[in-house]
């Protein structure tokens, strides 16, 4: 018999398991090259303790309750490298856009989604992506930016506010601009350090926000209540668990999410092992709390040790910094998010407390800045 790691069911055997048990009946996968399937497997304390035959693990285990899995699959637990889980339990609280294929099918989904909102709140959502608009009625082929009068026509008033779906532009209607106290009839706000503006012929915002621009609108979005991020949470575990992840690599956290986290393991509600980065303006707070550059909970289900930075943006909103224009986008390279030259200052600081760092860089250009920042910083 071998021993395995961890485990994942992907489909439910059981609600309520005995400490100790056999799964047998099953696929199980076993990521042992020289053994790749297994017929059975035991299971103590919620540890593995024995993985082989039906009949060896049986000799073992004599005793023990089985649970027969009826030909479902078992295999070692898996783990997402580049995840944002709060965004994710968000995510599943705003209008999910995942999927449209025109300006008229975001309207539609809005429109279901507000019916159920709270009346006067704003309406959030996720998941559209401009390069998919040509594929519907009403699709926009070439992959044109959306604008706010499009969310004007089902929303005159209440405030609609759009994250794109790799989370770097957001849209939003006129009634959000006025909410951010953006007057939608004058020039638009100028574009603020590592963001975009997006403007019509007459300079105008068009409702498009790029990468750090939208903190120009984000901060007249109010802010969820405890209760709604306890609820993301509780959603997101639910939801990684569903697809069988044990473990993710939460890209990008800051010192109260970790907080949040902590006090989900404490009630036993956090089904998952969390390796976490810290946002950049997190590393003098973490590295006086914590001066050799690690964080870890007691239960094993939470470690910290690593700052994320992005260098620049992502390529379906045009904002990763590329060394020549984009081919569809004249005279438009894309931007840097973090300066380059701040890129080197991040390094160090965290290099001397002992962090790991992970930078999202896209472009060719935000490519170079990196690895030449990396090569100065160490």
């Amino acid at each position: 018999m071998r021993p395995l790691l961890a485990l994942v069911l992907l489909a439910s055997a059981a609600s309520a398991q005995p400490a100790r048990y056999v799964l047998d009946g099953a696929r199980i996968y076993t990521a042992d090259a020289a053994h790749p399937t297994a017929e059975a497997l035991a299971v103590d304390a919620g540890r593995i303790v024995a993985v082989g035959t039906r009949a060896e693990v049986a000799r073992a285990t004599a005793g023990w309750p089985r649970l027969d899995l009826a030909g479902k699959t078992v295999v070692p637990g898996l783990i997402d490298a580049h995840a944002h889980l709060m965004g994710l339990g968000m995510s599943l609280l705003q209008a999910d856009l995942v999927g449209t294929t025109s300006v008229d099918d975001v309207r539609a989904r809005l429109v279901a989604f507000a019916r159920a909102a709270p009346a006067g709140a704003w309406i959030t959502g996720r998941g559209w992506d401009q390069n998919d608009w040509g594929t519907g009625p009403g699709g926009r082929p070439g992959g044109a930016f959306p604008t706010r009068q499009d969310l004007d026509a089902a929303f005159p008033d209440r405030p609609v506010w759009l994250r794109r779906v790799d989370g770097h532009a957001a849209w939003g209607n006129t009634a959000a601009l006025r909410a951010a106290g953006i007057d939608p009839d004058a020039a638009a706000p100028a574009d603020p350090a590592g963001g975009q503006v997006r403007r019509d012929a007459q300079g105008r915002a068009t409702g498009v926000f790029i990468d750090g621009a939208q903190a120009l609108v984000d901060g007249a979005v109010p802010a969820p209540s405890l209760e709604t991020v306890t609820e993301a949470l509780r959603r997101a575990t639910a939801e990684t668990a569903k697809a069988g992840l044990t473990g993710v690599h939460d890209a990008g956290v800051p010192l109260m999410t970790l907080a949040l986290y902590q006090q989900a393991i404490a009630a036993g509600h956090f089904p998952l092992r969390v390796y976490a980065m810290i946002e950049p303006d997190a590393i003098a707070d973490f590295c006086r709390a914590h001066p050799d550059g690690r964080m870890a909970d007691p239960s094993g289900r939470l470690v910290a040790r690593s700052v994320k930075v992005y260098a620049d943006g992502a390529l379906g909103s045009r904002g990763a910094a590329l060394l020549a224009d984009y081919s569809d986008d004249p005279h438009n390279h894309g931007l840097f998010v973090t300066p380059a030259d701040s890129l080197r200052p991040i390094a160090e600081r965290a290099m001397r407390c002992g962090l790991q760092v992970n930078t999202h860089a896209i472009g060719d250009a935000a490519n170079h800045a990196v690895l030449d920042a990396y090569e100065a910083a160490i």
